[in-house]
């Protein structure tokens, strides 16, 4: 396989699976329809500093030894879902509350500054504490390195496409929510996001618990 068709091959894979609605998106989308712009685009740096370290990861052949490591594998992922409910559990205890949503800029998703290294962080941090994420890549990505290149150079230059493809699907999320942002002025409209966008990302912690 050569390296060019390697490339394409990936970015059609990758892609298709950036375009497939989940949790990256649902963070986006509801940061951004917040007007929250600049805390937005920290979650999107932060969710592609994890893709560029599970990659790195991966081209060194460490996260293969993660899932190789039942207990180890087993551990992130209870600690990642813990980590999705406990931020579902306080935005829907909030809204049901009739509370708004909280200026502190701490780790969770209900964080009302706009704030760019508290997005980076949440997003960093949401993408790390995914174990899929990493089993993804030690899946996917040795079967794209073609033969006689170099693994952790090679590696990298793939992880750089999965990034770049997530950066410009990330760019039309935001813009897309930019319309949403007048609505959501209204207290009962970001009521309803915020229990929406819990909700979606409860159910992710618990298929991750769950080991789905």
């Amino acid at each position: 396989m050569a390296i060019s068709t390697a490339l394409w091959s990936f970015a059609l894979v990758v892609g298709l699976l950036t375009l497939t609605p989940g949790l990256d998106t649902a963070l986006i989308l509801r940061t951004s329809a917040l007007g929250r712009r600049r805390r937005a685009w920290g979650v999107v740096l932060g969710i592609q500093t994890g893709t560029l370290l599970w990659g790195a990861l991966t081209s060194l052949g460490v996260t293969a030894l993660l899932t190789a490591s039942h207990l180890a594998y087993t551990a992130l992922r209870w600690i990642g879902a813990a980590y999705l409910i406990w931020m579902a559990a306080r935005m829907l205890r909030d809204t049901f509350r009739g509370q708004p949503t909280p200026d502190t800029d701490d780790a969770v998703l209900a964080a009302g500054t706009d704030s760019l290294v508290g997005g980076w962080r949440q997003g960093t941090l949401t993408n790390l504490l995914n174990p899929k994420v990493g089993a993804f890549y030690v899946a996917v990505l040795p079967q794209f390195i073609p033969p006689g290149t170099s693994h952790f150079a090679t590696g990298l230059l793939l992880t750089t496409v999965h990034i770049l493809i997530g950066l410009l699907w990330s760019a039309v999320l935001i813009g897309f929510a930019r319309v949403l942002h007048g609505w959501l002025r209204k207290p009962r409209a970001r009521r309803l996001l915020d229990r929406i966008t819990g909700t979606v990302i409860g159910i992710f912690g618990i298929r991750l618990a769950l080991g789905d």
